[in-house]
């Protein structure tokens, strides 16, 4: 079994460049189908997710190639030969359901199993399908595959999210780039991604305004060329390591981000007691103090971003004062916190809030990673804890972070990663 060995208690300092960001690249790559021809994606981040993603589009008959230290992806969709896709590429990853956009597009049809990902809680793909019928697909669903056509063609429709999904909102509008007339959604999400989604879509001809507000609005296209484009820095990973700068008691500079997406996580991290300092596009972190605790709830961008809560409840335990953390978006998002007790945090879960006391020594030990977010707080937990502390299950970690331990180790850390028999 391969693990993440940490030695901790070792303070973090330096400078860190953040990748391309994960949950953009995730949804642009698929979108680069209705392209229909060769797309480069300048910072692409060299995951898991990436690669499946890459792999999945290779057996629709796209050619993919890396550049550049594989942060570069050359995407020529020039021959796309299918609709469907396959069972296993569909359940390589969560971010497989932006094919089922792309394709129904493209094609006017398509057809998948649903798709894979971390069990963080329920994400139905009711708001997506909802919305591809609201174009003029019809949706059949049988034995687990989903399949969809437009037999007359997609038509703009106005549409009404009944919560603000970031998959939803991103696959109805990569759908809807191709559809007849105007399409509209209201109470879409507002995420980065979905921006970064939308200013891509734009570069290669389509017509879509309000990404970045609650109010999307898509002219459709007749059609669509190539092009290049840069993707955003990604938001958590920049997160991840500024907590764990914080953590560690650490001074570290967090650089290549836009310091406008982090404004939830500066704000806390300033309430507890941490020095930041922000330039045109990085981030300083120090810490010199004891941190105090706070209370958080996740929402919606702008808000506190799901995705960085366990690694901020992490944090929290160190805190001099108690915490109340709420999770607002995935129910099952605190499977890491009995991997925390056994690092010696005391937790409290109350429904939707995990209440921490603070003030707690943590302790090395062997603990399962059971997500990527989840895994990423263990690693935290590690950098501040006494002894040595193992953490399995990393492949949940590949998906999302790249050169995780060497960065780390950039910073003064003591990480490494081993493979042992069990």
């Amino acid at each position: 079994m391969e693990y993440i060995v940490i030695n901790g208690q070792k303070r973090l300092q330096g400078n860190i460049a953040i990748n391309g960001a994960k949950n953009a690249a995730v949804a642009i790559i698929p979108a680069a189908i209705v392209s229909g021809s060769v797309c480069v994606l300048d910072n692409v981040p060299y995951i898991e997710d990436v690669v499946n993603l890459t792999n999945a589009l290779e057996s629709l008959g796209v050619a993919c190639e890396f550049r550049d230290d594989n942060h570069t992806l050359v995407v020529d969709a020039s021959n796309v030969n299918t609709h469907i896709l396959d069972e296993k590429h569909a359940k390589s990853t969560r971010a497989s359901y932006y094919f089922m956009g792309a394709l129904l597009a493209r094609f006017g049809k398509a057809e998948m199993p649903m798709p894979g990902g971390c069990e963080i809680g329920t994400r139905p793909m009711g708001y997506h399908l909802k919305g591809f019928e609201a174009l003029g697909a019809s949706v059949k669903q049988e034995h687990g595959i989903v399949t969809l056509e437009a037999k007359n063609g997609l038509k703009g429709a106005n549409i009404y999210l009944d919560s603000p999904s970031v998959g939803a909102t991103i696959n109805i509008m990569i759908a809807a780039v191709f559809a007849s007339g105007k399409t509209t959604i209201e109470n879409s999400a507002r995420e980065p991604h979905v921006v970064d989604t939308a200013n891509f879509l734009n570069k290669l001809g389509a017509k879509i305004s309000g990404a970045g507000t609650d109010i999307i609005r898509i002219r459709g296209s007749k059609v669509l060329s190539g092009g290049e484009y840069t993707i955003i820095p990604d938001q958590i990973e920049a997160g991840t390591y500024m907590i764990a700068a914080a953590i560690t008691g650490g001074d570290v500079v967090i650089e290549n981000i836009i310091p406008k997406h982090m404004e939830s996580l500066t704000s806390k991290l300033r309430e507890i007691g941490a020095e930041i300092t922000e330039g045109l596009d990085s981030i300083r972190v120090c810490v010199n103090a004891p941190l105090k605790g706070c209370d958080i709830k996740t929402s919606y961008y702008p808000g506190f971003p799901t995705d960085l809560q366990p690694q901020m409840a992490t944090l929290l335990c160190t805190g001099t004062t108690g915490s109340v953390v709420t999770e607002n978006i995935y129910e099952n998002r605190y499977r890491y916190v009995g991997e925390l007790r056994r690092l010696g945090a005391t937790l409290k879960l109350d429904s939707r809030s995990l209440i921490i006391n603070g003030n707690f020594k943590l302790t090395g030990a062997t603990v399962e990673a059971s997500d990527l977010r989840a895994g990423a707080a263990l690693v935290i937990a590690g950098l501040a804890a006494e002894g040595k502390t193992m953490i399995s299950g990393v492949e949940h970690l590949d998906r999302g972070y790249e050169n995780l331990e060497k960065k780390l180790c950039a910073l003064g850390a003591d990480v490494k990663r081993e493979i042992r028999k069990d």
